[in-house]
């Protein structure tokens, strides 16, 4: 699914209008449909969206993604405290080798 229809189906779960983002994040409704009918965006514009959305931007590397979509998809809650390394979505992501 691409980025914009993740913005309507988000805006639509939480009973906004296209003409509520206005006041949620000062974008006009013409720009804010534009983006949604999947026009290029920039990131400042996708950000402001995502935060008037309660949304947070975030990349996943994708050796990571399946696990990080079952953790959504299934609701799964795993506190920072109890989190075992097997399940530490970011370990070893930026592991520097060549040091020693």
């Amino acid at each position: 699914m691409k980025l914009h229809h993740y913005i309507r189906q988000l805006r639509r779960q939480l009973g906004f209008k296209q003409a509520d983002m206005k006041m949620r994040i000062g974008m006009n409704q013409q720009q804010y449909q534009r983006i949604e009918a999947g026009e290029n965006a920039n990131l400042e514009s996708i950000q402001r969206i995502a935060e008037g959305l309660n949304a947070e931007l975030v990349l996943v590397p994708k050796d990571k993604l399946s696990f990080v979509r079952e953790l959504i998809d299934n609701n799964i809650a795993i506190s920072s405290n109890t989190m075992a390394k097997d399940y530490d979505i970011w370990s070893n992501l930026f592991d520097n080798k060549d040091q020693p």
